[in-house]
């Protein structure tokens, strides 16, 4: 029974640290199978991150609702903005895109500490949130409290408190209107869903071992985490069943050939930068609003880099990159769980070998250990229109 709890933990935190890793990775597929290469989504991801709980602190701190959805909006906004300078300087100006991804990753390693410092005054980081105002695991316990609490009345133009600027007080009620549709939308999906999975939970508690998986592994994540594994059959149907995703591929094998039929080179491959903004904002938010209750410095840790070589190793497609993403996430899980311990005729093993082993795999699976990947054959390569 002690090995089965083990387990189940060691999967739990799979999936968890696994999240950051797949929507990252998504995001790189889009890009680089429009034809750009991006190593910045170390860069993009930390500035989501940053930007994100920075935004909810602040809409906290100021009793704005739904403080969490501000700092994802914010975070997404932010990634976009850096996808699209990357965007301008390797599709518009036909600039060397290893070297624009580089230059965003050193901007947001530096600015985030720069900003956090001079904003916080905490050596860089940002306020503390509270669980009310964090991306928090969906449980059966949470579930019940939802669905007792379940309510959509308009919750009014806030009242203001003392001292509060009059610009505070009016943007908090143009955000409580502007988000009150989407509040009646997803608030009453979420309670039908809400019942949906008490009833299964009302099912499967009797089951043995069932009911771990289902309270463990399927529930127990925040929104996000569901969000990033959704993404993985969107992404394969928009690719491989859409008329934009035949698009996209074709402008990162052959661009003339898209050119052509007349179908704007430039403009398919910002639309693939933005959906790569768009991933990368998420996951940062994921990191600092769900994960973590907070920002601190270089919190990305690599992830970035990582989610790259998962993306290689999955030869740029997305159900191989989910399954590339949850190896690399269960050497960290091993990595977290077993630091420090004492193995059986080895002794104790360095903390920094085991926390260093997802590092030691991609180098491994780097070296060729992985067939051969195929890169799209336009990819880093500036597309010059024919005259």
């Amino acid at each position: 029974m002690e090995a089965w709890t083990a387990l189940i933990q060691i999967l739990d935190a799979t999936i968890r640290v696994s999240v950051p890793l797949l929507l990252a990775c998504l995001a790189g597929l889009y890009s680089e199978r429009a034809g750009v290469f991006d190593i910045g989504l170390e860069g993009k991801m930390l500035a989501g991150a940053f930007v994100g709980a920075a935004a909810a602190a602040t809409a906290a701190s100021a009793a704005f609702p739904g403080a969490a959805w501000l700092g994802l909006c914010a975070a997404i906004m932010i990634s976009v903005f850096l996808a699209l300078v990357h965007g301008f300087a390797s599709i518009t100006n036909r600039g060397n895109q290893i070297v624009s991804g580089v230059a965003i990753n050193f901007i947001a390693a530096g600015s985030t500490i720069i900003l956090g410092q001079a904003w916080f005054r905490q050596g860089g980081r940002t306020p503390a949130l509270s669980a009310d105002h964090r991306f928090n695991a969906i449980e059966i316990g949470t579930l019940r409290s939802y669905v007792d609490s379940f309510t959509l009345a308009f919750p009014g133009f806030p009242a203001g408190a003392a001292g509060e600027s009059s610009f505070v007080w009016l943007a908090r009620g143009i955000w409580v209107v502007v988000a009150y549709p989407f509040q009646l939308l997803f608030g009453t999906l979420g309670y039908l869903l809400a019942w949906v999975l008490l009833g299964v939970d009302a099912v499967v508690q009797y089951i043995p071992f069932v009911s771990d998986v289902f309270r463990e592994l399927i529930l127990g994540h925040s929104l996000l985490a569901y969000f990033a594994f959704t993404m993985v059959p969107f992404t394969w149907w928009v690719l491989y069943r859409t008329r934009f995703g035949l698009r996209l591929r074709a402008v990162g094998e052959n661009p003339g050939a898209v050119d052509t039929a007349g179908i704007s080179v430039p403009w398919l491959r910002y639309r693939a930068v933005i959906c790569t903004g768009l991933l990368t904002g998420v996951a940062g938010t994921y990191l600092a609003v769900s994960q973590n209750a907070g920002f601190v410095k270089d919190m990305t840790a690599g992830k970035g880099f990582i989610a790259l070589a998962a993306l290689i190793f999955a030869k740029w497609k997305p159900v191989p990159a989910m399954f590339a993403c949850l190896l690399f996430g269960f050497l960290e899980a091993l990595s977290i769980r077993y630091q420090g311990l004492a193995w059986p005729g080895i002794g104790r093993v360095p903390v920094q070998f085991i926390n260093a082993l997802p590092f030691i795999l991609t180098v491994i699976l780097l070296a060729g250990f992985i067939g051969k990947a195929i890169p799209p054959r336009a990819g880093g390569v500036p597309y010059v229109k024919e005259r």
